[in-house]
């Protein structure tokens, strides 16, 4: 009498655009270490510096924006030391850009990967998110740290309660990384034009985030336009948290957690949507 064979994994090639299948990305969750750790330690492996790059980079950008547009353009920081005004903004940009620029590159950068064995697709940005999370972590330490030492100097800053929402801040800044990543990711595998756009697009968008001037110094009939942009709300709560100085505002959060929700659902479907056919296009 023949038995039946039970398999411990099905395949199917067919199922909702909307479908996350997080029970088998949970399942995969050794995989999403591995690859964090493959991320955290290829990037600088070769390089001299190694992981003091994680901090050189955040002091060289802040050190450039604070003669450019600090002291030569005499942009204003709210009463903010300069240095400690262009960090702030540094720290929580980068890890949204970073997050966008890798994501933003899954389908393209892994199709070796994806045509050879099989695992949650979802897996790579995700891992993406958290590799990003450990170089924020190190240089908010450093931020951190400036800080501090600004305090004691008796600087004119001021930090609130309002830290606590740091991990919000960080959910909301993945997100729109994520959403926007896999969206642009999904539309690469046929439009290879947008894998030079993105940088190029990446730091036009800081332009038009509070990163490099406070919202305060624009004048207020143009002021509705930033705060359309879904990032200048959590720059602005990241400074007014850490420093006492920037436009704190639950609304303006809850509107940047509703785009988040809507950009995250969209990506999704076309991620979905992409992922059984993009062998074929790639």
């Amino acid at each position: 009498m023949n038995e039946t064979k039970r398999w411990d994994l099905i395949l199917e090639p067919n199922r909702a655009w909307w479908d996350l299948r997080l029970r088998q990305v949970w399942r995969y969750r050794d995989l999403i270490l591995l690859f964090v750790r493959r991320d955290f330690v290829s990037y600088y492996k070769q390089t001299i510096l190694g992981p003091l790059w994680f901090l050189i980079q955040p002091i060289l950008t802040t050190l450039t924006f604070t003669v450019i547009f600090g002291n030569i353009a005499s942009m204003s920081t709210d009463g903010l030391p300069q240095f400690l005004f262009y960090m702030s903004g540094t720290v929580i940009w980068s890890y949204f850009a970073e997050c966008l620029r890798k994501t933003s590159d899954t389908f393209i950068s892994n199709a070796n990967i994806f045509g050879k064995v099989y695992f949650p697709r979802l897996i790579m940005p995700i891992s993406v998110l958290i590799s990003n999370l450990i170089t924020f972590v190190i240089q908010f330490l450093l931020f951190l740290g400036f800080v501090v030492y600004f305090l004691i100097a008796g600087s004119n800053i001021q930090v609130t309660w309002n830290v606590l929402i740091l991990p919000l801040l960080l959910f909301l800044m993945a997100g729109l990384g994520l959403g926007f990543g896999i969206i642009i990711s999904s539309l690469t595998t046929k439009y290879r034009d947008l894998r030079f756009l993105i940088q190029f697009g990446v730091q036009l968008w800081m332009y038009a985030t509070p990163v490099i001037y406070p919202v305060s110094s624009i004048p207020e009939k143009y002021q509705w336009i930033i705060q359309l942009n879904p990032l200048s709300p959590i720059v602005e709560a990241f400074r007014y948290a850490f420093l006492g100085t920037g436009a704190f505002s639950w609304a303006s959060l809850a509107y940047s957690f509703g785009v988040m929700v809507v950009v995250f659902l969209v990506g999704v479907v076309i991620f979905n949507r992409v992922e059984t056919t993009f062998m074929d296009t790639v």
